[in-house]
């Protein structure tokens, strides 16, 4: 029995995808983007991201916590970006989480 926390098993990350993300993880690593915390996991294909809202918004000194999973063909197949909740009150973000672009 799976949790309804489970996502679905997806397909592993190709050669090409895995080199790539490794390269990105060690560069956020050295040179983090101001504003962004890559919060440490085992799971390469699945990250998650704090980001703390920008000073001088309605988001000022608010934490938010974003989900991107990377597909198996990463870079030429995009990201899914979703927050998790609680997400920001925005008309672009809905209540799940996903992000209307």
């Amino acid at each position: 029995m799976t949790s309804c926390s489970s996502s679905p098993r997806k397909a592993s990350l190709s050669k090409i995808a895995s080199n790539r993300l490794q390269k990105e993880l060690m560069e956020w690593q050295v040179n983090p983007p101001a504003g962004f915390k890559h919060k440490v996991t085992d799971n390469l294909q699945r990250w998650v991201i704090e980001v703390n809202g920008a000073p001088g918004t309605l988001y000022a000194g608010e934490t938010y916590q974003l989900q991107v999973d990377f597909p198996e063909h990463y870079p030429m197949e995009a990201p899914q970006v979703i927050f998790i909740p609680p997400a920001p009150l925005h008309p672009h973000i809905y209540s799940n989480g996903h992000i209307c672009l």
